[in-house]
């Protein structure tokens, strides 16, 4: 008989479920948009069906896409088990433009369908694959709820789907049998031995403290620091702008590209990173819309929340978050752009020799075994509101990538808009480009 399997989430998995509400989707994706090549079918139209194959064919390497939501009883604390009822046709959909369709109507279209929240009761996850794009083109929609990825591993999914080499062949997967989930009754008991067994775990890490006195105040020193500074940052409230408004369920989705060689000519010339080009970049461009606001720029505070991978180097293929942020603000008030873009490259490197986005890993620790904090902790920071925009940065691949030998042109991310969040700022970057 099968044995019975279950995962429970993590505090930072867990907290994105719990952020969400009717006008907060925490989903996150993008557009990805392909020359039709060998995936052509008759009439402008694409070979759905293929493609929907070859998803399957790639599911056994990223089983999350097969599970769906479970709860252990009374305390409501979510697992991931297999899902006996998953239907592929359900989550890989069919959708097409009027021909012939151009990037506005697909913007529009892309708007709508990240308007609309996923079932929790299913696998929490859709592809939409979208024909009718002028110029011999399509493109699929990924929705991927952010308790399943974050920014780095997002990257890894979209690569098992995607290969450097445009390979038409590919083998039928081997047939998938669900694994039991627990009754109610078995998930109640875990956690309750789980409560029991705390005391022991806590004695054991101050034991390991105790036989290594000085390692252990130099880190109890380093992390209260790193704590206070993180705390320090977050109990100052930005300024209030047009962009902080409370916001509905609907989104519009817009992008730009702009090339990656120039962004790196940039940092090359006055140092610093591609990321702080692209945070500079943002700071002009949310300057000169706060202008037309006809606000005063010099005593604003503009705070941005920048996503940050806790992955070591190497660490990749793995689903769920590893992911913490920094706080910073952007100097919106410097009218000079290369007076800004060296303010903020400082402060980047300062973030990095102190480590801070460590800080938030204390609070999930504790989260992981105290369920009430966390649930108290969302709900005080969707409250607070401490920073004003979102903008985050995904390193993508350098080279050209395929979908069965159909060639990707461009793509393009979203991020998800919390309380009071009238903008998202998602950076991919992608064969040149950005």
């Amino acid at each position: 008989m099968p044995e019975i399997w279950y995962e429970p989430l993590s505090a930072t998995d867990r907290s994105f479920l719990l952020f969400e509400q009717q006008s907060t989707h925490m989903h996150l994706g993008g557009v990805t948009i392909f020359e039709r090549g060998p995936l052509a079918a008759p009439h402008g139209g694409v070979d759905v069906a293929r493609i929907r194959a070859y998803i399957a064919s790639r599911l056994p390497l990223i089983p999350r896409y097969r599970q769906r939501l479970a709860y252990v009883p009374l305390e409501g604390t979510p697992v991931w088990v297999d899902d006996d009822r998953f239907n592929l046709d359900y989550h890989v959909r069919h959708t097409a433009l009027p021909r012939p369709g151009d990037e506005k109507q697909l913007k529009q279209l892309a708007g709508r369908l990240m308007s609309i929240p996923l079932d929790r009761r299913r696998p929490l996850w859709e592809a939409w694959v979208i024909e009718g794009l002028e110029g011999d083109r399509f493109a699929m929609l990924l929705k991927t709820h952010h308790s399943v990825v974050d920014g780095v591993s997002g990257v890894d999914l979209m690569a098992t789907l995607l290969q450097p080499m445009p390979v038409e062949h590919f083998d039928p997967p081997p047939p998938w049998r669900p694994r039991p989930a627990p009754t109610d009754a078995q998930l109640l008991t875990d956690a309750v031995l789980r409560r029991l067994a705390l005391p022991w775990q806590a004695w054991n890490e101050a034991r390991r403290a105790l036989a290594e006195p000085r390692a252990a105040l130099e880190r109890a020193r380093t992390t209260f620091d790193r704590t206070w500074s993180f705390l320090r940052s977050g109990l100052h409230l930005p300024s209030p702008t047009p962009l902080n408004q409370p916001i509905g369920p609907y989104r519009r989705f817009d992008w730009q590209s702009l090339s990656l060689a120039e962004a790196k000519e940039i940092k090359n010339r006055w140092g610093g990173t591609v990321n702080d080009v692209v945070l500079a970049t943002v700071a002009g461009a949310v300057r000169q819309y706060l202008q037309r606001k006809m606000l005063d720029l010099g005593g604003v505070d503009f705070r941005v929340v920048v996503p940050v991978s806790l992955r070591a180097p190497g660490e990749h293929g793995g689903v769920g978050n590893r992911v913490s942020a920094w706080l910073l603000s952007l100097p919106v008030h410097e009218p000079d752009p290369l007076a800004r873009y060296r303010l903020l490259a400082a402060e980047t490197e300062r973030r990095k020799r102190t480590r801070e986005e460590r800080a938030l890993e204390v609070f999930t620790r504790i989260a992981e075994v105290m369920n009430p904090l966390l649930t108290l902790g969302v709900r005080v920071a969707s409250l607070m509101s401490p920073y004003n925009l979102i903008v985050t940065n995904v390193p993508g691949p350098q080279f050209p990538l395929y979908l069965l030998g159909a060639r990707l042109l461009a793509g393009y991310p979203t991020v998800p808009l919390f309380q009071n969040q009238g903008l998202g700022v998602a950076i991919f970057s992608y064969d040149g480009r950005l």
